[in-house]
């Protein structure tokens, strides 16, 4: 199997890391995380015109019919950035559900607006007693007229304060259900925080809202296999991103090494800083090919084949990003986890990730078939 990039993914990386240069650096990521949304809207409009919000649509839909590869390569360079716009909420796991889920009329009425930067969309499925367990879901769906009234919380929606559309889960009679809600629905409220990793999420409220039929996204009861299948496309492109970050913590750890000086000499110069340091590109090249291999398998319809290997790609980034991370700090002595360091922020990212759409546990019982 080729695992290289083609051409056209070639330039699709050098873009968005000459963005992530020009426009992203250290100081303007601080301040664009510590602004009143959490986000750059001049940057979400870049987004819109590199293609990148049409990354997943099918061309006949106005999209670019980007794979999983094409994901991978945008989110490791958004890895490597510590971008904070909420791509993976709204493009890689809503989107995903809009395509295996929503009719053509629905995507027709959304997609405009999300490839065009209007549009961002959040997922609110986490429930407090979920755990990992997406299966997991004591929101309410209730019959009423020709359509629902939905009473839900639901917990941790990453993008949700600057949400304008949510896709909710809730059971109704026939079992696990998706629904469109527009954030501003009357009974709808979103208490809005600021993650350890510089990211947006909520809780999310919903208190007697009544949605119509046309809410209802994919077959009424039947949305956890769909739900799985794009948490799985979610999972995927986060190893991607750990990938991106890594491999930014390992260039600024070993270019430390090698200008910082102790004793009338490089510290880079020591045998056992160096072991250090090779032990890190061991753990990030291992995670590079799992990571590709998750991307390979992450539009797959052989279900076992895709879980199993983005559960291991899950396992192995897990843990070569705690090692990476707490190497970095290390080897950075004590301001290694100050604010001003970038090591220590690239560090939370990979600790998040860890915790996100499973963690290490959950994902070798999973390919463990537990």
């Amino acid at each position: 199997m080729d695992f290289g990039l083609s051409e056209q993914q070639q330039l699709l990386r050098d873009s968005i890391e000459r963005f992530v240069q020009d426009e992203y650096a250290f100081d303007a990521r601080r301040k664009i995380v510590a602004s009143e949304e959490g986000l750059s809207r001049d940057h979400w409009r870049t987004f819109a015109e590199l293609g990148l919000l049409a990354l997943p649509f099918a061309e006949d839909e106005g999209g670019i019919g980007g794979d999983g590869v094409d994901t991978m390569v945008v989110m490791e360079a958004f890895g490597k950035g510590l971008v904070v716009e909420p791509f993976l909420p709204t493009v890689i796991l809503c989107g995903s559900l809009l395509k295996l889920a929503a009719t053509a009329e629905q995507r027709a009425g959304l997609l405009p607006g999300i490839i065009d930067g209007e549009t961002l969309l959040a997922f609110a499925h986490g429930e407090r007693r979920a755990r990992h367990d997406l299966g997991h879901v004591e929101a309410k769906a209730a019959r009423s007229g020709d359509g629902f009234v939905l009473d839900a919380a639901k917990s941790v929606v990453l993008g949700a304060p600057s949400a304008t559309q949510f896709i909710v889960s809730a059971r109704t009679a026939a079992g696990i259900s998706l629904f469109l809600v527009p954030a501003d629905a009357a009974g709808l409220s979103v208490r809005p925080y600021l993650t350890i990793d510089g990211q947006r999420a909520g809780e999310v409220t919903l208190a007697g809202v009544t949605v119509g039929a046309e809410a209802l996204l994919g077959p009424d009861g039947g949305a956890l296999p769909l739900i799985e299948r794009a948490v799985d496309i979610a999972t995927a492109a986060v190893c991607a991103e750990a990938v991106g970050c890594m491999q930014a913590t390992f260039e600024r750890t070993r270019d430390y090494l090698n200008t910082r000086e102790q004793f009338g000499t490089k510290i880079g110069n020591f045998q056992a800083l160096q072991h250090a340091l090779v032990d890190m590109f061991v753990e990030l090249e291992q995670s590079r090919s799992m990571a590709i291999v998750a991307a390979v398998h992450a539009g797959s319809d052989d279900d076992a084949a895709r879980r199993r290997a983005i559960s291991a790609a899950k396992v192995q980034i897990g843990k070569s990003g705690r090692i990476i991370g707490q190497t970095a700090v290390q080897l950075h002595g004590g301001m290694g986890m100050t604010d001003e360091m970038q090591v220590g922020h690239y560090f939370k990212r990979l600790t998040a990730i860890e915790q996100s759409f499973g963690d290490s546990d959950h994902h070798l019982a999973r390919f463990q078939g537990g």
